[in-house]
């Protein structure tokens, strides 16, 4: 009877383990769902699910590059992630307001198991965001002409900064008893991700700037996704772990003081570290000796297609948008006359990735003869500015000779660049910096930009007005003399029949 009585206990107490564990999965799904459907939380996932739907309705016409779109996930969780962490904070708190505590001494789950119930509430939240991060994701990879490739280090950023606010929010309520801890936790949060990540420094990171969730980039750039030197999985590394430890810490500081509690701590803060570690070092030499490459000799790393009399360039990643850079070269060269029109021109994609993502460097003109330059975005004022690039070519031979032009061949460039367009004087206004068509401006290309006078900005004007039907056959005419050095704005005028600027060309 004795030797019964012995081996009783243990079984009992399995019993025990097992309906513990099953009680605190109880309150955690109570308690996910009641946090899911805090107002707080559930205005934040409706703002950030229409800010999806706001972003994404560009993405079929804007080409996405999927290497900027996965880091463009990452600012909209912040919302959902606020809201988490002070819901979180309050429902732990619950029971302190409702003046419950007492209560709980008579249940058999241990308080600590409680923490780990409310830690494991977070989780269907950072869930929901992840499928949200996907859903835009996904949305950029079906959209026409998408290149590039993501990173999946980079799209568990968002769901995991969820999981840590509500991580954080459960153990600023076990270690701080007060409301107020979690609104003064959100505005230190926010002003350590304002400051800390925007430190200026090298692209591979300093330890500090990647210590908080999100990292922005001082470019607005796209680059080879092997060009960007981003540690992407070491920083969500760093995110799991760091998130993992204030659980862990949280349920320890509440009494969970097991050897399974203690040794996975040591596991989590293990992992955080790791990463930390990782996300600080110092870009590799593999890739820094390959963003010289690509910027100072790209065509040792490009592929070439061939498209009509002209060739194409790219990236691995663009190759199949050269197509499309071979439809705006065909209506550019459409409209020209002389030998222009048939020129076998070489386009050639180029960057200066140099500098990674924290410089906007700019890409100097090819001195190379019919060269074009075609940059790594592509959709809007991308277009204009491209076709703006092959007629300069067409026009003076090469992208080094249109940095010196103030004449009236600026007047042929730009209406062999927009007379093709649907929409002419829209692009024409997209591709001037101050974006007018009226007065003297700047014209952006991939390279140099190029200057207008208010002069030439007016005959321009006047013949997109008039349409390609009209002004198309005497450009062919008249092509030697459109195209010789220095011919005024009103000698162009006159031989395309249009109204002559008064005064003389004078660029600023």
């Amino acid at each position: 009877m004795s030797a019964v009585l012995e081996k009783a206990p243990p079984a009992e107490r399995a019993d025990e383990q097992r309906r513990s564990w099953a009680a605190v999965l109880a309150l955690a799904l109570f308690e996910a769902r009641k946090l899911l459907l805090r107002l707080p939380v559930l205005l934040m996932f409706v703002l950030y699910a229409a800010w999806i739907g706001w972003t994404m309705r560009d993405a079929w016409s804007s080409y996405p590059a999927l290497q900027d779109v996965d880091r463009a996930t990452q600012t909209g969780p912040l919302l959902p992630a606020l809201a988490v962490l002070l819901c979180a904070n309050q429902a732990v708190l619950r029971s302190q307001r409702q003046d419950t505590d007492r209560h709980f001494d008579v249940l058999a789950l241990e308080p600590w198991r409680r923490t780990v119930g409310f830690a494991l509430s977070v989780v269907p939240a950072a869930v929901l965001t992840a499928l949200l991060v996907a859903a835009q994701f996904t949305w950029a990879v079906l959209a026409p002409g998408s290149v590039g490739h993501g990173s999946v280090g980079e799209l568990l950023v968002g769901p995991l900064t969820v999981l840590l606010a509500g991580t954080a929010g459960v153990l600023l309520a076990r270690v701080v008893k007060s409301p107020f801890a979690a609104p003064m936790l959100m505005v230190l949060a926010f002003f350590s991700i304002l400051f800390l990540g925007a430190v200026p420094g090298d692209s591979n990171g300093s330890a500090t700037r990647w210590l908080v969730p999100v990292i922005g980039d001082a470019s607005s750039k796209t680059l080879p996704s092997d060009l960007l030197g981003r540690p992407a999985v070491w920083h969500a590394l760093y995110l799991f772990g760091l998130a993992l430890t204030l659980a862990l810490a949280a349920v320890l500081v509440n009494g969970g003081r097991t050897k399974t509690v203690a040794a996975a701590l040591v596991v989590a803060v293990g992992l955080g570290t790791w990463g930390a570690v990782g996300q600080a070092a110092k870009v590799s030499k593999a890739t820094t000796d390959a963003r010289v490459l690509a910027t100072l000799n790209p065509a040792k790393v490009q592929s070439c297609a061939r498209h009509g009399n002209s060739t194409y360039c790219a990236f691995p990643e663009w190759v199949p948008r050269t197509g499309t850079w071979a439809e705006v070269t065909d209506h550019v060269q459409s409209l020209a006359g002389g030998t222009a029109a048939q020129e076998k021109l070489l386009v050639r994609q180029r960057v200066e990735a140099r500098y990674g993502m924290d410089a906007d460097g700019a890409i100097e003109p090819s001195t190379v003869p019919y060269q074009v330059t075609v940059g790594t975005r592509w959709g809007g004022p991308r277009v204009p500015e491209f076709a703006a690039a092959v007629s300069s070519v067409l026009v003076m031979g090469s992208e080094k000779a249109t940095g010196s032009l103030c004449d009236g061949r600026m007047v042929t460039i730009m209406w062999l660049a927009l007379g093709w367009q649907s929409d002419p004087l829209t692009q024409m206004r997209a591709v001037r910096l101050d974006d007018s068509v009226s007065g003297s401006a700047i014209v952006l290309s991939p390279t140099n930009p190029m200057s207008m006078t208010t002069q030439q900005t007016d005959v321009v004007r006047e013949l997109l007005t008039a349409g390609p039907n009209k002004v198309a056959p005497a450009v062919k005419a008249h092509w030697a003399e459109l195209t010789a050095p220095k011919v005024t704005t009103a000698k162009v005028a006159q031989l395309l029949g249009v109204k002559a600027p008064a005064g003389a060309d004078k660029c600023e």
